[in-house]
């Protein structure tokens, strides 16, 4: 479900709702339009073809969406549906570029465009596709998971398009740098982005603040001046003078930044509401009061809180436990996405320090399902550092059972585990298992310095940190040591292996998208920068890449545990030679092992049956090797495949 978009007159709310399509093996969402009352909604859009990023015209006479949907010009383009009534139309004809996003004008004249080149032109009507052309690549940072190889010509650049005479101009005259996250001033006179304008911007982690004229061919002028990330999703005030935004830590630090809240004027003043907040915040927005919005990223939560302009702190607002994200303000109304641990998301408005639900989407799904709730839990680690965690138990679980239990590792690092709806916990939890989350070293949730812990010292104390967690749930009585699994995805799946190279007490593991020798990784993923600042490049700092690369280049001393390593081919994130080199490495040890490669997936999955595949793969592999009270020793290659089972689940 997409972020809320309220209308001009505040009656209605346009969003956008996902499902998986499994005939087509894709997924695909369609837009609907629901009354701010809860009065009545109506689907808008329908067909093969998704829709996405919904707005209304300012002066509320048309929904306008994007979609690849077939017309007159192929390619994601703009498409028009007049609120009087009929089918949508193809608004713009754009070729060569696509469109990555766009904005209404003030007055509804023009619209902001973000195109980007494409890598080939679309085949004639009737004629073969061309060949495909080599790709040249003289781009520092020349990789990008979903985006591929880099070209230097690949920026996202704005243009502002004539409603009337559908002429577009480029905005400003800058060339090679990527115009972002672009926001109307209220007033219509201006409009601020975000962009690196440094001599290369592929070599730094910085990011400013501008602003320009609303006119084509203006110059643009920087704001901001801290070396680092500025910008983040950007809020304009009511009266067009001052621009919300969120600063991020010094540039070495990127892997774990911690945003914070920043204000600036057209003139550059910058100031730092709530500058005693230790929590990273994300989507401001204005308050007809002369507050501030942000959601702040706290322990297990994320919520909406209230920053004064001119004060240090921030005020919660919503007391509960859960996940909000897409928060919206428009004429006084605010809007959310919101779940918890047992409740799928939806749309709701915020009302003071509460929520009024304005959806219904997954009511029904939700009644089928037999769900288990979340716990929070505290664990101390060896070396005294309090850490926080997640249990969720078996359905039907009976007070004193110890039953199999698999720690599950965030990604990241810099994420959290939290209470939000995920689908693995229910799934474990429906055929028997407990699931431990922990939100080890290098977490976000409990402040800069524990977000840092871990700089340059990856598989170290986060290892710690879960390893104390386990202990803990071992301890409470519900996880049975002797049945223990372990597993993860990206930084998840690196720290299955650190842990598994650490500690022999796992009967399986699933290392998923992850690697564990980082210098086989440089020039081979997407990070090279965070290999500059953090660890160094390798022909000065080979004793640390060797260090951190301890579970392969010490294999037959520490990797004893049956573990399946699984990645997608197009991933370019976490590429999937990290599983590889693992898989042929125990598998030379003659450990259990096996590895999934998904075509075509990058490091998010999109297709359906590979996502339910991989569901069932975990669970098969769990259930021979952890399951059974007497884990069989000999090797298993392939794993079995999931059985049928009855579970609340299996229409998921």
């Amino acid at each position: 479900m997409s972020a809320p978009v309220i209308s001009p007159d505040g009656t209605w709310f346009l969003y956008s709702v996902s499902r998986m399509d499994t005939k087509e093996d894709k997924s695909h969402s369609d837009l609907w339009m629901e009354r701010w009352d809860g009065s009545g909604n109506m689907q808008l859009t329908f067909g093969k073809e998704s829709a996405s990023h919904p707005e209304f015209s300012p002066d509320g006479k048309y929904i306008s969406f994007l979609s690849s949907r077939p017309g007159k010009a192929k390619g994601t383009q703009l498409w028009f549906l007049n609120r009087l009534g009929g089918e949508p139309e193809q608004f713009t004809e754009i070729t060569g570029h696509e469109i990555e996003d766009y904005a209404w004008s003030p007055d509804s004249k023009r619209l902001l465009l973000s195109l980007q080149p494409k890598d080939e032109p679309d085949a004639e009507e009737g004629k073969p596709p061309a060949p495909p052309k080599p790709i040249v690549i003289d781009r520092y940072h020349f990789k990008q998971d979903i985006d591929g190889y880099l070209r230097n010509d690949e920026r996202d650049t704005l243009y502002l398009y004539d409603i009337a005479t559908k002429k577009l101009e480029k905005l400003t005259p800058d060339k090679n740098v990527d115009e972002q996250d672009p926001v109307w001033s209220p007033d219509g006179a201006w409009i601020a982005f975000v962009s690196n304008h440094d001599e290369d911007p592929d070599r730094t982690e910085n990011a400013d603040v501008f602003v320009v004229a609303s006119k084509a061919g203006s110059a643009a002028k920087k704001l901001t001046s801290w070396n680092g990330p500025d910008g983040g999703h950007l809020a304009w005030s009511p009266d067009s003078k001052t621009i919300a935004y969120t600063q991020g830590a010094k540039p070495e630090l990127a892997a774990y930044s911690q945003r914070q809240p920043a204000v600036v004027t057209l003139d550059g003043t910058i100031t730092y509401p709530a500058a005693k907040l230790d929590r990273s915040v994300s989507d401001p927005c204005f308050l007809p009061n002369g507050k501030l919005l942000y959601l702040v990223s706290d322990d297990r939560s994320e919520y909406p809180a209230e920053v004064e302009l001119a004060g240090d702190g921030a005020h919660r607002l919503l007391p509960e436990a859960g996940t909000a994200s897409g928060l919206t303000c428009a004429g006084g109304k605010v809007a959310m996405v919101h779940q918890d641990d047992t409740h799928l998301a939806e749309i709701f408005a915020l009302e003071g320090t509460s929520l009024r639900k304005l959806t219904a989407v997954n009511d029904a799904l939700l009644a089928e399902l037999n769900l288990v709730p979340t716990e929070d839990f505290t664990s101390t680690s060896k070396d005294g550092t309090e850490v926080h965690g997640l249990l969720t138990k078996p359905l039907a679980y009976k007070v004193g059972d110890k039953v199999p239990t698999i720690l599950f590792i965030h990604g990241g690092p810099n994420g959290q585990d939290g209470h939000s709806f995920a689908f693995e916990r229910q799934w474990f939890a429906a055929h028997g298992y407990a699931e431990i989350n922990v939100n080890y070293r290098g977490s976000s949730g409990r402040g800069q310095a524990y977000a840092q812990s871990i700089f340059a010292d990856w598989g170290h104390l986060e290892v710690i940190d879960l390893l104390g967690a386990v202990d803990e749930v071992v301890k409470m009585g519900v996880a049975d040591p002797n049945r223990l699994g372990i597993g993860g995805w990206s930084y998840g799946g690196i720290l299955t292996d650190y842990t598994t190279a650490s500690d022999g007490r796992f009967k399986a593991a699933i290392s998923g998208a992850g690697s564990a020798a980082p210098l086989s990784f440089y020039g081979n993923d997407q990070y090279i920068l965070q290999y500059d600042n953090e660890l160094g490049v390798p022909w000065k700092a080979r004793d640390l890449y060797l260090k951190l690369s301890y579970p392969l280049l010490e294999a037959d001393k520490r990797m004893h545990t049956p573990t399946l390593y699984m990645g997608g081919t197009n991933d370019f994130n976490v590429p999937i030679i990290g599983g590889e080199q693992m898989y042929q490495a125990l598998k030379s040890l003659h450990v259990p092992t096996e590895l999934i490669v998904y075509p075509g997936q990058f490091h998010g999955f999109t297709r359906p049956s590979f996502i339910r595949d991989r569901y069932e793969r975990w669970l098969a592999w769990y259930d021979h090797y952890v399951m059974a009270k007497d884990t069989p020793a000999s090797p298993v290659t392939p794993a079995p495949k999931a059985e049928a089972k009855p579970s609340p689940l299996a229409a998921r």
